[in-house]
């Protein structure tokens, strides 16, 4: 059997510093050469995190001082987008891979994993939406309007020609926990979970997280076999 190209860590349930920092150490690893590309599977805690596009977080509907109550923590962060919210239930997959100035194909890549995974899990609407980074499923009408409805996120830094960050798959999340914001500042927009769209969908199925992490592990194996995994020469700015 061909060795995998890339490591897979599941880290379990792993609050968002901890996880950050696993990254940055792994980061400064796989850009020196020194360790594999490596995608890192975990849950988190309840977080609010504030990408490059945050403008000071005013895509935050709540107070602070609300947030600091219900034990959700916010951070900014180095990837890009608005702010989005992480916590139980929702599949957050970290890809250390190079990509150098292949950061446009690097993103569709993720998508088409994704919406590989979504396939396999037996949502076989799930799409891109042509504009907009993410993975969505067919839209809905809402008391006349019709919202998109967003079931994975995307956001990525890359740094020393090595990507940061990832995606985020809503699974069983408790989708309440989006209303506190505008998620990636989308007004139009409805956050979806693979457990809702079973119910609505009349399905008498439960969304198992184990089952998540093993289709999209075999989705990034089959959207990547032929990536190349070459680790880009530094340029003299060390971009």
């Amino acid at each position: 059997m061909t060795a995998s190209p890339f490591a897979v860590r599941d880290l379990g349930v792993t609050p968002y510093r901890d996880a950050w920092d696993l990254q940055k150490t792994l980061h400064a690893q796989v850009a020196a050469g020194d360790a594999p590309p490596t995608l890192l599977l975990v849950e988190h805690p309840p977080v609010l995190t504030l990408g490059r596009k945050a403008r000071e977080g005013t895509n935050i509907i709540v107070t602070r001082d609300y947030l600091h109550t219900q034990g959700i923590e916010v951070l900014e962060v180095e990837r890009g987008g608005d702010v989005t919210y992480h916590g139980p239930g929702q599949l957050v997959a970290y890809a250390i891979f190079p990509v150098g100035r292949r950061v446009a194909d690097f993103l569709r890549l993720l998508e088409q994993a994704t919406i590989r995974a979504l396939h396999d899990l037996g949502l076989e609407d799930a799409r891109p939406n042509p504009g907009y980074a993410g993975v969505y499923v067919t839209a809905r009408d809402v008391n006349g309007l019709t919202y998109d409805q967003k079931i994975a996120s995307f956001g990525v830094a890359v740094q020393r020609n090595v990507a940061l960050h990832g995606l985020a798959l809503n699974v069983n999340a408790n989708l309440q926990h989006f209303d506190l914001i505008v998620p990636c500042g989308l007004t139009q927009t409805h956050m979806t979970s693979v457990q809702r769209e079973y119910d609505l969908r009349g399905l008498n199925t439960a969304a198992s997280m184990t089952e998540a992490k093993d289709a999209l592990t075999r989705a990034f194996h089959t959207t990547f076999a032929q990536y190349d995994w070459t680790l880009p020469t530094p340029t003299a700015a060390g971009s």
